[in-house]
C-alpha cells in the first residue's frame, strides 16, 4: 500500500485494506502521542472556496500537531480569485509553496482538476504535490467519510454486520455519497431515510447494488430507529438547492429529540457530519447515544495519520 504523494479526491480510489490503514495509524497516534518532528518542514495549503469550520481547523490542528506549518484562505474574498483567477492557475501557483493541498470547491469534481494540475517546480526539477479533497460540491467528501468510519470502529468496535441508517439530504449530500461508497465495501446493511425528492441517487444504489449490499429506502425515522447501530443525520443543504422551492418543502421534515432516542438500542450512536440547523435538538445532546461533537474531534487523529501517511509513507 503505497500513500506517499497520493492524492486523496475520492474515497473509492482506497482499498478496505488501505482504509484500515489509516484508522490504525489514527489509533496509535491517539493513543502513544503525536510526533511534532514528523511533518516539521513540510507546508499545507488550506484552500477553501467554500465555508468550513470542522474539516478546516482539524486539518490545521492536524498539521500542527506534526510539526507542519499552514497557509490557507477562506472564501475566496481577498484572493485573486475576485479578479478572475482561474482554479488552474490558483493551484498551480500554491502548488509552487506547497508539500500538499487540501481543497474545498463548490464545484463537482473541483478536486479531481486540481489534482491533475499540481506540480511544483524546483530546481532539481519538478514534483508532484498531493491533493486532499476537503469536499467539492455535491460530489464527494473522502475524509469525512474516513472520520466517520473511524468513529463506528471506536464506538461499535466494528463495521461488519452492523445497520447504519443515512438521513435527511442524500441526493445533494456530498459526506453521505461518500459514506455510503465506503459502506459498500464492508458486509453492512443500509437504511436510506428521504423524502423521494432527496433520496440517494441512482449511480450510488447502482454501486451499493453491484456491491451485493442490503439497503432499503425510508421515509420516516421511526420505521428503522430500533434497529440502527448507527443513525446519520444530515442537514437539508438550502446552499445546494437550484430551486429555493423545492428547498421550502423539505426544510425541517426530520428532527431527531431525546424523546425520539427513547427507541433506540442502548449501543446505537447518532452522528452527524455538522453544523446541524433544525434536525437534532439541543435536547438530543444530553442523550449518551448522541456522538456527533465526539466525532468531529476525530477529525484530527485521522487527518493527522492521512497527512503522515502521504507526505512521510509513515504507517
Amino acid at each position: 500500500m503505497e500513500f506517499r504523494d497520493r492524492d486523496v479526491v475520492s474515497i473509492r480510489d482506497f482499498s478496505r485494506d488501505e482504509l484500515e490503514s489509516i484508522f490504525s495509524v489514527a489509533k496509535k497516534m491517539e493513543e502513544e502521542g503525536y510526533d511534532r518532528g514528523l511533518l516539521r518542514g513540510k507546508r499545507i495549503s488550506l484552500l477553501f472556496y467554500e465555508p468550513s469550520t470542522r474539516t478546516r481547523l482539524s486539518f490545521e490542528a492536524a498539521a500542527n500537531s506534526l510539526g507542519a506549518d499552514t497557509l490557507w484562505f477562506a472564501g475566496v474574498e481577498g484572493t485573486s480569485v475576485m479578479k478572475g483567477e482561474t482554479l488552474k492557475d490558483t493551484i498551480e501557483t500554491v502548488a509552487n509553496y506547497s508539500d500538499a493541498i487540501v481543497i474545498r470547491h463548490p464545484y463537482d469534481g473541483a478536486a479531481r482538476w486540481a489534482a491533475e494540475v499540481t506540480t511544483r517546480r524546483t530546481l532539481r526539477g519538478e514534483k508532484k504535490v498531493p491533493v486532499i479533497n476537503g469536499g467539492d460540491g455535491r460530489n464527494e467528501h473522502p475524509t469525512q467519510t474516513m472520520l466517520d468510519l473511524y468513529s463506528i470502529l471506536v464506538t461499535q468496535g466494528k463495521i461488519d454486520g452492523i445497520t447504519v441508517a443515512l438521513v435527511g439530504d442524500l441526493k445533494y449530500g456530498r459526506t453521505v455519497h461518500s459514506f455510503a461508497y465506503a459502506l459498500g465495501m464492508y458486509r453492512c446493511r443500509i437504511r436510506l431515510v428521504a423524502p423521494e425528492a432527496l433520496q440517494m441517487p441512482p449511480h450510488v444504489l447502482s454501486y451499493l447494488e453491484s456491491r451485493g449490499v442490503e439497503y432499503s429506502l425510508h421515509r420516516s425515522i421511526e420505521e428503522v430507529i430500533g434497529e440502527v447501530d448507527v443513525l446519520y443525520m444530515t442537514r437539508i443543504q438550502k446552499e445546494r438547492f437550484p430551486d429555493e422551492n423545492e428547498y421550502n418543502r423539505v426544510r425541517g421534515i426530520y428532527r431527531v429529540s431525546k424523546r425520539t432516542l427513547q427507541g433506540a438500542k442502548p449501543n446505537m450512536r447518532l452522528m452527524h457530519p455538522l453544523p446541524r440547523v433544525d434536525e437534532i435538538s439541543p435536547d438530543a445532546d444530553e442523550d449518551f447515544r448522541s456522538y456527533y461533537f465526539k466525532q468531529a474531534g476525530n477529525g484530527v487523529p485521522v487527518r493527522a495519520a492521512l497527512l503522515a501517511m502521504v507526505l512521510e509513507g509513515s504507517r
